[in-house]
């Protein structure tokens, strides 16, 4: 019998020797693993005619199973704050160590030979990425250059607004004409002596003085729109009291109680304890706060008598027996 030996890709210990790997099992099982890396390095040889450079983020460290080697690999290549995609993977199939891997990994599982070169980079073709990969720096390089001086316009620009504004704010005003000045003045002193005429009327509102406001002294542009308070009512900024501090006429008075009693809150603990009481229980409707006469115990069927429940079962029957012929006789017409 041959010694027991494990197959990683079937994940089971055969006992046939070298037969297993020709197996349908393992040959299916060969298959799929194989196509599962296939788009992986599809992908990669895509790369070397045109790699692609892009800023480093978290996601470029992921790692790829080679299935010849048995390890796991970098997929893309990363250095400072830029990543080559697929430069990892690229760099790990060139390489003369995947290449002997890979010889004996076909060689032990009798795989197919045609898929084996789908599976290796030429030195050529990596020379090649290499090329690509210097050009694609350049190009990124390019680009950057070209939103940093996009963002640098942008920020120029901004600060141009921004002095022409505070320019505008700074410079001094025209020097009025001193015709129109003249003009200006005297309709100004003719409203002004409207207004002391209109003032010299008798008023018939008796109206507060208004008060002074200290606030239009500090130069902040504010308007005053006039007292707003309701005649009769106060607020809390005139020192009234607040609204939800004073009391409901119908709570003023206190005669009423708030919640139930003490006698209507025992009466619902003991309703909640007879709850808890199974409800098919002896006396579970009895009531107890009716007036009882002294025969009110039941007959139980001779349960205070002495003896055996035999003898007490024939003296029930002989009883039930004499009541009923006497009740026959009671009912049975007289016949004169």
């Amino acid at each position: 019998m041959a010694p027991a030996q494990r197959c990683p890709l079937c994940r089971q210990t055969f006992f046939c020797g070298r037969g297993h790997v020709y197996s349908r099992k393992h040959q299916r099982q060969l298959k799929e693993a194989l196509e599962r890396l296939l788009p992986q390095v599809e992908a990669a040889r895509k790369a070397i005619r045109a790699a692609q450079v892009e800023r480093y983020v978290p996601e470029h460290d992921r790692c790829c199973w080679c299935l010849c080697c048995g390890r796991e690999v970098r997929k893309h290549l990363s250095h400072g704050n830029l990543t080559v995609l697929h430069g990892g993977l690229l760099e790990h199939l060139a390489s003369p160590e995947h290449k002997k891997a890979t010889n004996r990994f076909w060689w032990e599982n009798k795989a197919e030979f045609q898929m084996k070169e789908k599976f290796l980079i030429s030195s050529q073709d990596y020379a090649r990425f290499k090329k690509s990969m210097v050009k694609g720096l350049d190009s990124y390089q390019e680009k950057e250059d070209e939103v940093i001086k996009e963002m640098a316009a942008q920020i120029r620009e901004v600060e141009h607004s921004r002095q022409e504004l505070v320019r505008s704010v700074l410079e001094p005003q025209a020097v009025p004409d001193p015709e129109e000045g003249s003009s200006a003045l005297g309709s100004w002193k003719g409203t002004n002596s409207q207004v002391a005429s209109a003032s010299q009327q008798p008023s018939y509102l008796d109206l507060p003085p208004a008060p002074e406001l200290d606030w239009m002294e500090t130069g902040q542009p504010l308007t005053f729109i006039g007292h707003q308070d309701t005649p009769g009512i106060g607020n809390i900024h005139s020192g009234a009291t607040p609204p939800w501090m004073v009391q409901d006429e119908e709570y003023s008075s206190g005669n009423q109680q708030i919640g139930p009693s003490y006698e209507e809150f025992l009466k619902e603990k003991e309703k909640q304890k007879l709850k808890k009481l199974p409800p098919d229980r002896v006396g579970a409707n009895f009531d107890h706060n009716t007036s009882t006469s002294v025969g009110w115990l039941p007959s139980f069927g001779r349960v205070w008598n002495n003896g055996r429940r035999w003898q007490s079962r024939h003296q029930f029957k002989t009883e039930a027996a004499a009541r009923s012929k006497q009740s026959h006789k009671e009912k049975k017409p007289n016949v004169s």
